[in-house]
């Protein structure tokens, strides 16, 4: 975060100053504001037109981005009622910055849980995410019928709880039974995405999943002793369309069974931040690198086998590495994912 009397000494020569250089500091105002925000966007798109060579993706990522933050401007500016008829802060205001507290401070656990899953703290597998999630979202209804409140955001309780708070409440309560279930192994198909991975979970009565090995030489060496395709899955822990297509298609009984029955299946983690037991040393695009950790390892070796370097990434090998089948990535079409695992069967 810059220092607050910057962002206020711009904002306030923006309010003194009029016509273009009075939009000049309005716009500066709002870069300084939001830093936080856009450097991660803007620096990654940077990177990419860069590195690839490539200018139409980083124009395009550049467009959209500085579309999105002028609309607004550009309606209020054009029809200036809708700013006028705009509601005044007040108590209504304070319940919408506890509600997002509440919110941002479930989806920072997202986060933690890449970086715990990442290194291998095992900090945060799946019951403790689900529990921690339940009792912020059980707090948040109970905030939003009254039961408690903030001493800085209080609101009035003259006001009444009123239609929004209490359908914001029912909607928190839901939601948190909604994820007990979890708690002993339903796959939460709604929000696969966010939480911890099945594996994670200690106690399941849902039953178990396929076997997976998260190393390519040992699965390889399974699937030559069984006579067995393998089914290689190029994965992340911080990947969302990853565990999108895990509660999507890959828990779903048809491709279970399939995969169970008829396939080896190795899953790498490109992100895994443990380390190598020595660091390996290849050359790509003529120069040197070494791979220190198992995600390096993995990632290279999706990059040189498959020339890729998207996930999720689904291959089916045969027993000496040969691509049968694939690739596949990000669809949620099982009966196509159906037919590539058939293919791969059937080649």
């Amino acid at each position: 975060t810059l220092p607050s009397r910057l962002t206020n000494s711009v904002d306030s020569k923006a309010e003194k100053t009029t016509g273009i250089l009075g939009i000049f500091f309005m716009a500066f105002t709002l870069t300084l504001v939001s830093f936080s925000c856009t450097g991660p966007i803007i620096g990654t798109l940077l990177v990419e037109a860069a590195t690839s060579g490539s200018n139409l993706g980083p124009l395009v990522g550049m467009f959209g981005f500085s579309l999105a933050l002028a609309i607004p401007f550009c309606l209020f500016a054009m029809f200036p009622s809708w700013l006028q008829g705009a509601p005044r802060s007040g108590n209504w205001m304070n319940t919408v910055k506890v509600v997002l507290g509440f919110v941002e401070l479930a989806l920072s656990l997202k986060f933690l849980s890449v970086a715990d899953l990442a290194y291998g703290w095992h900090i945060l597998d799946r019951e403790a995410f689900l529990s921690i999630w339940i009792v912020v979202f059980s707090l948040l209804g109970a905030y939003l019928m009254g039961w408690f409140n903030f001493k800085h955001y209080a609101y009035a309780k003259t006001d009444g709880i009123g239609i929004a708070r209490f359908t914001g409440a029912l909607a928190s309560f839901a939601f948190a039974v909604y994820l007990i279930p979890g708690l002993w192994g339903a796959p939460l198909k709604g929000v696969s995405a966010f939480v911890p991975p099945l594996y994670t979970q200690d106690f399941n009565l849902y039953g178990d999943s396929f076997v997976e090995y998260d190393d390519y030489d040992k699965g390889m060496e399974q699937a030559q002793k069984l006579k067995l395709p393998v089914l290689v899955d190029f994965s992340g822990y911080g990947c969302v369309n990853c565990r999108k297509m895990e509660g999507a298609v890959l828990d779903n009984e048809e491709i279970k069974n399939l995969i169970t029955n008829n396939f080896v299946m190795i899953k790498l983690m490109v992100d895994d931040k443990r380390p190598l037991p020595e660091p390996i040393e290849v050359s790509e695009n003529g120069k040197n690198m070494l791979l220190e950790t198992y995600g390096d390892k993995w990632s290279y070796l999706q990059r040189h086998k498959f020339s890729a370097n998207a996930q999720p990434y689904y291959v089916v090998l045969d027993n000496d590495g040969n691509l049968i089948s694939g690739p596949v990535s990000y669809d949620e079409n099982i009966s196509h994912f159906k037919d590539f695992l058939t293919s791969g069967l059937n080649p």
